[in-house]
């Protein structure tokens, strides 16, 4: 009897970490669809689809919380487009800074769509740190390639929109938005709309409460048990964040819907 509980236990064990590595590599491990390393690794050839790249970190890469890239490219996939997702989960704008050449430039883009900074944050860079790694990024697409370009605000972090946090969010988004007019890039007001929605919330917004563990557990929700990012975020009390960082399939259908109008502008 007490093997056969061994056994079992040891069996329940393996399940157990089997699920978690499972649920760690889909949310945390595994790279975007369609990443540069396979679009632009070997530069475009003749005769492929104009390239848009979005370049940023996670909440870009769309395997934690909506994946916006790739509901837009399913929105325009008759458009003769190819969308290229330069998202890595955790990076910086230094990090992005980086990677410029090989994740932006060699895809010879039509179209740059950057969404970085959240882990700036985060992480407080300082914000003329921040200033001269997106000016750097910009002006290196801008002068190596035609492509258009659009910044992206950044999202609120959590849902407390008077909260120290993001007011800081909110001086980053100005340098972001300083950044655009500078190099004549457009400025899609992903904050603003996403702001606006929160506002119309009833009752007072969670505080923000992000963790590795509150993160986990929003991915074995959505990869494991198969509730939607949606019923994630209702599941926790928020609005637009599965995790307080980010965004359900609302908030990235926001997203979504900006970036179809600027590329159709």
């Amino acid at each position: 009897m007490k093997k056969r509980l061994i056994i079992a236990a040891c069996l329940l064990l393996v399940g157990v970490l089997g699920a978690a590595g499972t649920v760690g590599y889909l949310a945390f491990g595994r790279p975007a669809a369609n990443p540069p390393t396979e679009a632009c690794a070997d530069g475009r050839k003749p005769g492929a689809l104009p390239a848009v790249v979005a370049a940023g970190s996670s909440s870009t890469q769309g395997r934690l919380g909506a994946d916006w890239v790739g509901a837009l490219r399913e929105r325009l996939e008759d458009r003769g487009y190819e969308f290229v997702n330069a998202g890595v989960n955790g990076n910086t704008s230094a990090d992005l800074r980086q990677r410029v050449d090989t994740d932006i430039i060699a895809c010879r883009p039509a179209a740059v769509m950057i969404l970085i900074g959240g882990n700036d944050v985060r992480d407080d860079v300082p914000l003329d740190q921040f200033r001269d790694n997106l000016g750097a990024i910009v002006d290196q697409v801008r002068s190596r390639t035609t492509a258009r370009i659009a910044l992206l605000s950044l999202p609120p972090l959590g849902e407390d929109l008077d909260a120290e946090l993001n007011q800081k969010v909110s001086l980053y988004n100005t340098v972001i938005q300083q950044t655009a007019t500078r190099f004549q890039a457009d400025y899609l007001p992903v904050h603003e709309q996403l702001a606006d929605i929160i506002r119309q919330r009833v009752g007072d917004p969670a505080p923000y409460d992000f963790s590795f563990p509150l993160a986990f557990g929003a991915a074995t929700q959505h990869y494991l048990f198969g509730r939607s990012w949606d019923q994630v975020a209702r599941d926790g009390g928020r609005e637009l964040h599965v995790d307080h960082i980010h965004l359900n399939d609302r908030g990235g259908a926001v997203i979504t819907e900006l970036a179809a109008q600027w590329l159709a502008s």
